[in-house]
């Protein structure tokens, strides 16, 4: 594979698992070196890419927790010296009636998929304005763009990723940084299998086969299938694309 990201410093949210271990995977193939942030082990991540002889490290986490992102800063800049790119990956999406969500889930849902892109923003971006490049990727969702019954906390806190994102991309682009979105739809992953049925008493497999049947592609969503669009909003390539939100979902959203 292409060494399109040979040694650039790249820092992965919420990479021990699903999409974010497929980004890991792919930009580590790539020539990148790896740095997964996780509040879970990610050990077996690891020893892929390093067995691949690709460069990956990893550190625990809770990214909603502003102290314990400092610190995180402040190791991965002793360690690395920069963050070339920064992907905001880590988030929650347990579902929930409106009349049934608390306040406390409320918050923690926006802490997770939200707050936690402010705070590892903060870290690193004011290196990539010295440097005069870098990459910001945040993970939304393309439930945002359709809304779905018992997801109200969750289609919020992905609006406000989608706004972030617009957002910080005016103030940096002057500065070489470009600051772009990812909306996948309902991908395979360990964290979407392990879901308890909805509230409407849909599996995870019935709810695959549903988006399937609304998709251009007709076929569930994989980690995989994303890694590619990271890799492109990365590159070169996209050195004058920012404040955009990239559909990865297999043409479900289709918009005219």
């Amino acid at each position: 594979m292409e060494k399109r990201h040979q040694n650039k410093v790249v820092v992965i949210t919420g990479g021990a698992a699903g999409i974010g271990r497929a980004f890991a995977q792919r930009v580590a193939q790539e020539g990148a070196n790896v740095v997964i942030v996780d509040r879970i082990p990610a050990d077996e991540v690891v020893d892929e890419i390093t067995k691949e002889n690709g460069k990956a490290v990893a550190h625990a986490c809770d990214v909603g927790d502003p102290e314990a992102v400092r610190q995180l800063g402040v190791t991965i800049l002793e360690g690395f010296g920069r963050c070339d790119v920064l992907v905001n990956n880590a988030g929650i999406f347990p579902s929930c009636r409106f009349e049934d969500l608390s306040y406390e889930q409320w918050r923690q849902m926006i802490t997770v998929n939200l707050d936690s892109m402010f705070l590892m923003a903060k870290q690193f971006v004011p290196g990539m304005r010295q440097r005069k490049w870098g990459r910001v990727v945040n993970m939304t969702s393309n439930s945002y763009a359709q809304v779905a019954p018992g997801l109200t906390h969750y289609i919020a806190s992905k609006a406000g990723v989608i706004g972030f994102t617009r957002a910080l991309a005016s103030e940096l682009g002057a500065d070489g940084i470009t600051v772009n979105a990812i909306a996948p739809g309902f991908t395979r992953t360990p964290g979407t299998l392990a879901r308890k049925p909805n509230f409407n008493g849909m599996t995870s497999e019935q709810l695959f086969e549903a988006h399937a049947n609304r998709q251009a592609i007709p076929r569930p969503s994989e980690p995989k299938d994303l890694a590619g669009a990271l890799s492109f909003l990365m590159s070169d390539d996209a050195a004058f694309m920012t404040a955009q939100t990239l559909y990865v979902d297999g043409g479900q959203v289709r918009s005219g």
